[in-house]
């Protein structure tokens, strides 16, 4: 079975490359491409302070009035695992709704995985994560994400790496 899963994945990069080549693009990716990621409601803690792992993250945007978001790659403190995430701390007093999607990439600009976090209700005055897998990864890695919040779709930027 594994080797039949490496020959379709070997012919779709071969079949991407051939249409990316000739100047058609491929329409993939979307949330099924993406693996899921999961939400973690922090209250009112500051989750890169109450954290023993390093985070490296983007400024923050604003993606709604009130709203910010940042992209950050996390690497445990152990040193050994790394993964992406994304902070939305809602200031208003309204409850916000979010989705947000991330990849996680190597220097060489490939893609360590990529991870969706489905709609979620930002409660008021809170922070909210959502986190993609852990994976064991030594290398340094970066996120880049995006999100809607309320409807409205925004960019919020690329970490550095970490």
């Amino acid at each position: 079975m594994r080797i039949r899963s490496r020959r379709t994945k070997t012919a779709l990069t071969c079949a991407a490359v051939l249409l990316s080549s000739v100047g058609l693009s491929l329409a993939t990716g979307g949330p099924a491409a993406a693996a899921d990621g999961n939400w973690s409601d922090y209250g009112n803690t500051n989750p890169i302070t109450s954290s023993p792992s390093e985070w490296k993250c983007d400024s923050t945007v604003t993606v709604f009035p009130q709203v910010g978001a940042q992209a950050c790659a996390v690497r445990t403190a152990s040193g050994t695992d790394v993964q992406g995430a994304v902070i939305v701390r809602n200031n208003s007093s309204n409850v916000v709704r979010a989705s947000v999607t991330m990849t996680l990439r190597n220097p060489n600009g490939t893609e360590a995985g990529t991870w969706r976090c489905s709609e979620t209700f930002v409660k008021a005055n809170s922070w909210f994560v959502c986190f993609g897998e852990t994976i064991r990864k030594l290398g340094d890695v970066k996120t880049s994400a995006a999100g809607t919040f309320n409807g409205e779709t925004k960019g919020i930027g690329v970490s550095p790496y970490v």
